[in-house]
């Protein structure tokens, strides 16, 4: 995001708070199907990205006036958006457990006739292997294109964390591979 986007937010929040409403339909405008997206990339559910979405909006209203800095809106918003997903996925994982065996079967297997597709489908099966904290800093850093600064603010975590993650999960990733390699 460059300077005057930021610049802007600022702008629009503090009008926001000098009482401006109308402005809001800006912010939405700007970030709603960015907040969807990232809604999605956690929960992997269309529909469930939508309401989260939706449902943060209602509380980035309500808490707009609590945000002590007005240029670090989006990662503030992120971070909120985030957290209503990863509490979708565990609701969503505790319902699953309570379903009994044969009740859900679903099959996300496309057609397989290119050799890169291939190459990632083994990819993806290979991230999802890993622990949870570790796929969202190879998806933050790889699919989302975070830097390391923006990942430690996002996450709230420390930038050496977040590098011996990244590190961690990238050899994880190729001990994986290997075995997947020598399995065929």
């Amino acid at each position: 995001m460059n300077n005057s986007q930021k610049n802007t937010d600022r702008f629009l929040i503090l009008q926001y708070r000098a009482g401006n409403t109308s402005v809001l339909s800006a912010l939405v405008q700007r970030y709603h199907k960015v907040f969807c997206e990232k809604a999605y990339w956690v929960t992997k559910d269309k529909e469930i990205a939508k309401d989260i979405a939706q449902e943060s909006w209602i509380i980035i209203m309500d808490k707009l006036h609590t945000l002590q800095h007005p240029d670090r809106f989006k990662s503030w918003a992120f971070r909120i958006i985030y957290t209503k997903a990863i509490d979708a996925v565990k609701n969503r994982n505790k319902e699953s457990k309570n379903l009994g065996p044969g009740d859900i079967i679903e099959s996300r297997a496309p057609s397989l006739e290119d050799e890169s597709k291939l190459i990632q489908i083994e990819l993806l099966k290979a991230i999802r292997k890993l622990p949870k904290e570790k796929q969202d800093i190879i998806r933050l850093f790889y699919a989302e294109e975070y830097s390391i600064v923006e990942i430690s603010s996002f996450l709230k975590i420390p930038i050496g964390t977040v590098k011996s993650r990244l590190f961690k999960a990238r050899e994880k990733l190729k001990s994986i591979l290997k075995k997947v390699n020598h399995e065929k």
